[in-house]
């Protein structure tokens, strides 16, 4: 082993316990994306975490989205810079962390967003400070985290930040949650969603039903239209994951509403699902019915590259090397800003965060262990960036 990557290590070790408490206080912290003043108080949270680190750092301010936050870590370095990307908003509510506040019960920590991905942000800030507390000076580290990464940036600019901090970099990390599997990731779909609303003409379903015009059974044709979109083969699904309507079961129902997910695996796809959608929010089948159809936020693909591929050939050989397990390559249905570093033409790899399971639920948790892992994984990999 190296010296410096020894040192990195030692560091690393000897900061668990700060590692664990700055998650705790992370989990903790109220987040969740619709909440403006929760997000925004994380962000100006990790700016001070990250300048008492030794990084330059500015929040990054919107209007209508939490605010998001760059972070620079040894900001005289001369070869190209490394991006670690992620994001610290989650999807919980308020008052979840008063009734499941951050835990840890047999190497399992527990708590909203622990996971997905408080565990990243802290791996990304300790890794960073462990690699310029040790002389690390070759590269500068970039940490750039979103606010608002689980609704997918519907108000905010952070795609366009994402890009622009991550271009003319040697390489991407995204923090993203780690799977159980050891598996990373190398590509990523796309999302798009859309909400479909229909009027129709409400009436007494037993005095006069031959009057009413039902928007439920409208919408049902549309939600059997859309379904049958899916297309396998091509990597593009449609799924209707919401439906509300009707007031009473004894009345035509006047409204009902639908919400639509949709994953594509390149970005051209998006188009064709635009128009499909159009043309079937534009058809009645139920005469007397009027559809709207809104889109909503969506995340681009992340293409499976050939920089993606030889970055992830790094990180195999690097953990083969540490005696670690040695991880897989796929690609993964759900989508992440890891999208706009590739865009931007950098090696990425995404999963790179702790690794658990049940994100988004109240089962949700991470292996305390793969904290420290990922954090000397990350480290090493930053060390060896010339082999790529």
């Amino acid at each position: 082993m190296s010296a410096i990557r020894e040192k990195i290590f030692q560091i690393i070790d000897s900061r668990r316990d700060e590692m664990l408490l700055l998650w705790e206080k992370l989990v903790n912290m109220e987040s969740g994306s619709p909440h403006k003043d929760d997000v925004d108080k994380a962000a100006a949270f990790l700016r001070e975490t990250a300048e008492s680190f030794g990084a330059r750092a500015r929040v990054v301010e919107f209007a209508q989205a939490g605010n998001g936050l760059v972070a620079e870590f040894g900001v005289s370095a001369a070869k190209p810079h490394v991006c670690f990307l992620g994001h610290f908003d989650t999807v919980f509510p308020r008052g979840t962390v008063s009734r499941r506040p951050f835990r840890i019960e047999d190497g399992k920590a527990y708590g909203p967003g622990v996971l997905d991905m408080k565990a990243g942000v802290v791996i990304q800030l300790h890794t960073a400070r462990a690699l310029m507390d040790a002389g690390y000076s070759d590269r500068r580290i970039r940490v750039v985290l979103a606010g608002d990464e689980e609704t997918g940036h519907p108000s905010s600019e952070m795609p366009r930040v994402f890009e622009e901090q991550s271009a003319d970099a040697a390489a991407a990390f995204n923090f993203e949650t780690g799977d159980i599997s050891n598996a990373l990731v190398v590509g990523r779909k796309g999302t798009a969603s859309y909400d479909l609303s229909v009027r129709g003409v409400s009436v007494h379903a037993g005095r006069e039903p031959e009057k009413g015009r039902s928007a439920i059974l409208e919408i049902a044709h549309k939600i059997i239209a859309i379904q049958a979109l899916t297309d396998y083969g091509r990597g593009i699904t449609f799924n209707v994951g919401t439906v509300k309507g009707g007031i009473v079961r004894n009345a035509v129902p006047d409204y009902a509403e639908i919400g639509i997910d949709v994953r594509v695996t390149e970005l051209e796809q998006l188009g064709c699902v635009n128009q499909k959608i159009d043309e079937i929010a534009a058809h009645t089948y139920v005469e007397g019915t009027t559809t709207t159809c809104v889109r909503g936020a969506g995340i681009a693909p992340m293409p499976r590259t050939d920089g993606n591929e030889r970055l992830f050939g790094l990180v195999r050989r690097v953990s083969e090397e540490l005696g670690f397990e040695t991880p897989s390559a796929i690609v993964s249905g759900g989508g992440s800003d890891s999208a706009y570093s590739v865009k931007a033409g950098v090696p990425t790899i995404d999963q790179m965060g702790a690794k658990g399971q049940w994100n988004h639920s109240d089962r949700e948790y991470a292996v305390v262990s793969s904290l420290f892992e990922r954090a000397k994984l990350a480290a090493a990999c930053v060390l060896e960036l010339d082999r790529l």
